[in-house]
């Protein structure tokens, strides 16, 4: 509904722009604004809850984060190949490429490198440098079940409790969404002369995310799951119908779960030792098609913008999409909140995400449906590495 009024209006009455672009932007700072809590309170708690299991889960853990790991690298590239060829973005002009800021991940791979420890740790969360904090949050989360049982129980609260207080001040801005949602997209179509241009643009968009999550989906899952652990692969992809339609329907992994978890472990016949670890597991590291998704709304919101990501570039958007995803799963709006630490990191204009932001919904149920099918076909990769016996065998 936001959307189309936001077309409709700003196509009809572009001379409201300027009254109502500030909520546009109010909107666009709080998503700015939650950047690094989320990221750093959610990657803690992920990474040291992954430190505190026993010897064996730890074996477990590492096969199954090994494989979630290659499954996001896969979704990642085969994005990033996509919006090169396809090119959605290049048909429309959108801001003015000279007079945005300059580009921080325009430097050489030894600045970029050198620029994940900060001189100053607190001016690396003030201004938003979120490389070094991602950096922080993922060594925090390592060294954490190390320290004193008495001091760990106390950070581990704190971080903790500052994650559940920010997602609750994300559920706030949520409810907020469709009025920022309406002013970016006015403003989009307001100050965008060929209109037609922009929405073919848009639908060139949501067919080049739709293409990549399909490929993930139909061509290199099932791959993996033939040659990778000699399984069938139609077989399985039938036996997860049921989640798959459930995770499209709701948009959330989340309400899947004990869809998931019931038939990876009664059609497919893992064990349920393995369904109960990497099911839960993959629900809250592993986002293939997100991590998908945010590749290529990143590149293509570079395209419209007129600004040309070099190579480096655009590997640091996959390097950045991997390690948001590993974090950022089961976030409220997750999507758009790694959308903007990406931007950040390469120096694009958060005002971009309104070219995305109006077609998320749908785009949300299909990458859903994709990161769900994923931690599937893991599951069942961990179960045949373990010289178990599956009812998709071959």
């Amino acid at each position: 509904m936001a959307l189309a009024l936001g077309v409709v209006s700003g196509i009809l009455f572009p001379e409201i722009t300027p009254y109502i672009s500030w909520i546009g932007d109010l909107f666009m700072n709080a998503l700015s604004m939650l950047i690094v809590p989320v990221i750093f309170f959610s990657i803690v708690g992920s990474i040291s809850g992954l430190r505190e299991t026993g010897a064996e889960l730890k074996r477990l853990g590492a096969r199954t984060m090994a494989y979630y790991v290659l499954t996001m690298v896969i979704a990642i590239f085969t994005g990033l190949f996509l919006v090169n060829l396809i090119e959605p973005g290049s048909n429309v002009q959108v801001g003015d490429a000279a007079v945005l800021p300059d580009n921080p991940a325009a430097s050489s791979p030894a600045d970029i490198i050198a620029g994940f420890i900060p001189k100053n740790i607190f001016y690396a969360f003030t201004q938003n440098n979120t490389l070094p904090v991602i950096l922080i949050a993922f060594l925090t989360g390592l060294t954490l079940p190390r320290i004193s049982a008495e001091s760990k129980l106390s950070l581990t609260r704190f971080f903790r409790g500052g994650l559940e207080l920010t997602l609750q001040i994300t559920h706030i801005i949520i409810r907020f969404s469709p009025v920022g949602i309406f002013a970016i997209v006015v403003r989009q179509f307001g100050t965008t002369a060929d209109f037609l241009a922009l929405i073919q643009t848009i639908l060139m968009y949501v067919l080049t995310v739709a293409a990549g999550l399909a490929i993930h989906t139909f061509v290199w899952l099932p791959l993996l799951l033939r040659f990778g652990c000699h399984v069938k692969p139609l077989q399985h992809l039938k036996n997860m119908s049921t989640p798959l339609i459930t995770a499209f329907s709701t948009a959330s992994s989340g309400a899947t779960l004990p869809f998931t978890l019931h038939a990876v472990e009664h059609k497919d016949g893992i064990s349920a030792k393995i369904t109960n670890f990497t099911i839960p597991l993959g629900a809250a590291i592993n986002m293939d098609g997100t991590a998908l998704l945010e590749c290529v709304a990143v590149i293509f919101i570079a395209q419209a913008y007129g600004i040309e990501l070099t190579f480096l570039q655009q590997i640091l958007v996959v390097f950045t999409s991997l390690l948001c995803a590993i974090g950022a799963a089961g976030i409220p709006m997750a999507a758009l909140v790694m959308m903007a630490l990406i931007l950040n990191v390469v120096g694009l204009p958060l005002e971009g995400i309104g070219l995305v932001i109006g077609v998320d919904r749908i785009l949300d149920m299909m990458r859903t449906a994709v990161n769900v099918y994923g931690d599937t076909c893991v599951a069942v990769l961990v179960a045949k590495s373990e010289g178990e016996k599956l009812t998709i065998d071959r």
